[in-house]
């Protein structure tokens, strides 16, 4: 029995432990990319906790792995007129645009630790996203059969303004969320926004009748700070992290680095 009552505690105590937060202001895709890999490795194996990334990046195109190409609208040659890369990454989903003024939320959450179901963690996301928009005076809702966050889910003009989409691997999530927050609405022309054509994609910004507002690290580090504590609560986890309007990204990815280096050490 004395067994059984330290495994219960152990379970209980993994279950609030602290979500880690940390905000990387505008980091590239392929950096962010190869940073939440090797946390997720590092956090199915039990060697950190639970990490939330909040972050910005600069345009680029994302592939789900069994994304259908022929939904980016863009040339391949005016794409790298522009610069933007295209890349295939492992999570689901349809193709994606990011760029400054869109919110990137990754979670790395091993399931299991916080007694956490695949759709419940999914549902906790698109309440984060909810709740981001609501503080900015923005009423959003999920859209049933259509994953991530719409103005207007069930009227004649539905209007996305946060996608989903994540990966799974020993137990552990990676990849995760983006918000429009005030992102540059013309860029989504190179897509078929999440593989809906004819999809009108919004943002904050538009929603809130600030047409004029242009993409901004500062409006995203804002919304980062509501989304963070959203989430937090729609997991049942404290939040451990720096206020993002005051955070130092590279003193935050410093730390990560020291994480990472110190878990692999202790793996070797």
């Amino acid at each position: 029995m004395v067994g059984g009552e330290a495994a219960t505690a152990s379970r209980a105590t993994e279950r609030g432990a602290p979500l880690e937060a940390h905000w990387l202001g505008r980091i590239a895709y392929r950096d962010a990319w190869d940073v939440q890999k090797r946390l997720a490795a590092a956090r199915a194996s039990g060697a950190i906790p639970d990490q939330l990334l909040l972050l910005e990046h600069p345009a680029v195109l994302t592939l789900g792995r069994q994304a259908d190409e022929t939904h980016i609208r863009a040339t391949p040659g005016s794409l790298a007129e522009r610069g933007i890369e295209v890349l295939r990454v492992e999570r689901g989903g349809e193709v994606t645009y990011h760029g400054p003024g869109q919110l990137v939320a990754y979670p790395i959450i091993r399931l299991a630790d916080r007694e956490l179901l695949l759709r419940p963690f999914v549902r906790g996301l698109e309440a984060a996203l909810i709740a981001t928009c609501a503080a900015e005076g923005v009423s959003a809702a999920r859209r049933e059969g259509h994953p991530g966050c719409w103005i207007h889910a069930d009227g004649a003009d539905p209007r996305k303004i946060g996608a989903l989409g994540i990966r799974v691997e020993r137990g552990t999530t990676y990849h995760g969320v983006a918000l429009n927050v005030d992102v540059d609405l013309a860029d989504f022309e190179l897509i078929d926004p999440c593989g809906m054509p004819g999809v009108t994609s919004t943002s904050i910004a538009r929603e809130a009748g600030r047409d004029a507002e242009r993409p901004s690290t500062e409006a995203v580090a804002r919304a980062s700070q509501a989304f963070a504590a959203a989430f937090a609560r729609s997991i049942g986890a404290p939040l451990d992290g720096a206020d993002a309007t005051s955070a130092d990204p590279a003193a935050e990815r410093a730390l990560l680095d020291r994480r990472l280096a110190a878990a692999a050490a202790t793996a070797a």
